[in-house]
């Protein structure tokens, strides 16, 4: 089959006299083809429809089509409910046309909504992935809040998912932007709440993070499951601060990570906004107004509280640390108590000793007093040790019995008289 345009050729060509052979070379065709269709006629060839080919999936595409509208499968979904139907063809004619069908139905509308200043920020928290941290590669995680009104962003990182931590950070959080406001919108994590029912109020909260919330007025707001859009602002931020931020970059400690993002977030929000057009400061210092301010409320005191085993050689590790204990409470269960980067020891009721807590996981912190007069006690115990060993072998040592003979006994075993 040739094109029209071939077509229109070979009849110029014919009409200014040029020979079948010669229109053949022109044009690069069989001569039989050129005769063929210069005595066609005077219209051009019209194309020919090919008979549509059956393929394995065509009894199985309604079942497919109403699946995707009903609940969007993914393409191997629809491939494991075809396959005991019948279906015997390969994934990928499951995938190509699961991909069509999807085409068709465009996107969904979604209704953007603002927040007035003050009235609603976004959080999220969870697994960052691997961080090269102290030369080694550790898991931490990242908390994000967002001011619904301004975009101003807050990031912080930790090496636990605690409750108590996930506290810190909203106080940390709060005092980066100079206040809170009114509500705070949560995924479902277990530290916000712990049984989601449909109706947000009769959902079972986190204690401690309720008495959190109580303790500063906010009222928590949970988005709905599966719905990401439904908390959009933060989610862009984790997006953009895990593919633009963290990517690619090693730090010395915890305590670097968190001042780079810092560094990072103050320069992000410099720029202007992609949806509002104004850079997320400048529209901060208009919500910072309406924010709720920390002095206005005593300070939220957090408490975390561990239990340990003190090693035999006077340890207790917490978050991949280990931190010295004065030789005495060796072998013992002790109490740790965390606040505000400190941390006490316990041990049956009495305070064993305190460390600054280490920024990044990992180490050794060794307190040379808590060893003070350990050696000298050591020494005296082996020796002690040593002298029971001695009087325990001399006890034991058997002295065997000779019989005392005359002489003259010897005489006669001798032949003697």
């Amino acid at each position: 089959m040739i094109d029209s345009e071939v077509w229109y050729d070979m009849i110029s060509m014919h009409r200014n006299g040029m020979s079948i052979s010669a229109i053949a070379r022109c044009t690069g065709r069989n001569r039989r083809t050129v005769r063929k269709y210069i005595r066609r006629g005077a219209s051009p060839p019209e194309p020919k429809a090919r008979a549509k080919r059956s393929s394995k999936l065509d009894p199985y595409k309604d079942h497919i089509k109403q699946r995707i509208e009903e609940y969007d499968l993914s393409a191997v979904r629809l491939l494991e409910e075809i396959r005991p139907m019948g279906y015997a063809g390969c994934y990928t004619l499951v995938k190509n046309y699961a991909r069509a069908v999807r085409r068709t139905r465009g996107i969904q509308a979604v209704l953007r909504y603002e927040t007035a200043p003050g009235m609603q920020a976004q959080v999220d928290w969870g697994n960052a992935g691997p961080v090269e941290i102290d030369g080694g590669a550790g898991r931490a995680y990242a908390f994000a809040m967002v001011l619904g009104f301004s975009r101003a962003k807050y990031v912080e990182y930790t090496l636990d998912c605690r409750t108590e931590t996930f506290i810190r950070c909203h106080l940390n959080a709060f005092a980066h932007f100079g206040g809170y406001t009114k509500e705070l919108l949560y995924d479902n994590t277990k530290n916000v709440v712990l049984r989601r029912a449909l109706k947000s109020s009769e959902s079972e909260w986190n204690p401690l993070f309720k008495d959190f919330l109580h303790h500063h007025g906010i009222t928590p707001r949970l988005c709905r499951p599966y719905r990401a859009a439904t908390k959009g602002k933060i989610e862009r931020v984790i997006r953009f601060e895990q593919d633009n931020f963290l990517k690619g970059r090693q730090f010395a400690s915890l305590q670097e990570l968190n001042s780079q993002a810092l560094a990072w977030i103050k320069k992000v929000d410099s720029r202007p906004h992609g949806t509002t057009g104004i850079p997320p400061l400048q529209r901060l210092e208009e919500e910072r107004s309406k924010l709720m301010l920390l002095s206005d409320k005593p300070p939220y005191q957090i408490v975390q509280e561990e239990h340990r085993k003190v090693s035999r050689d006077c340890f207790v590790s917490y978050l991949g640390t280990k931190y010295s204990v004065p030789w005495r409470f060796a072998g013992r269960e002790a109490r740790l108590l965390i606040q505000d980067g400190k941390m006490k020891v316990e041990v049956g009721g009495e305070l064993a000793c305190e460390h600054e807590l280490r920024a990044s996981s990992g180490g050794v912190v060794r307190v040379r007093e808590h060893f003070a007069g350990l050696y000298k006690e050591v020494r005296a115990s082996n020796l002690l040790v040593h002298e029971k060993a001695m009087t325990m072998q001399s006890r034991l040592r058997v002295v065997p019995l000779v019989e005392q003979r005359p002489l003259d006994v010897y005489d006669q075993f001798l032949g003697g008289k």
